[in-house]
């Protein structure tokens, strides 16, 4: 077992205290609880890759069968009508 030492808000330790107590506790064994706890809800992170992240591809996006011509006049004919 390892001692240590910490710091908390006064108001959080007042709370502590009280839910401690309530329990039949100690405040080590309060700390102790609530750390195992975050443990549980939240696991530990994964680790980084070391390849560089890319986006992922679909072979069903883009413009296919229209030209640059047709796509330009496409743009342009959603646009606002006061810009043209």
């Amino acid at each position: 077992m390892v001692k240590t030492q910490i710091q908390v808000p006064e108001k959080l330790f007042r709370e502590l205290r009280s839910f401690a107590k309530q329990r039949e506790w100690s405040m080590a064994e309060t700390f102790r609880r609530g750390a195992e706890l975050l443990l549980q809800v939240y696991p530990q992170a994964s680790e980084p890759s070391s390849a560089d992240w890319t986006p992922p591809t679909s072979n069903r996006v883009g413009w296919k069968g229209l030209s640059s011509e047709e796509l330009r006049q496409a743009a342009f004919a959603d646009g606002d009508p006061h810009l043209a």
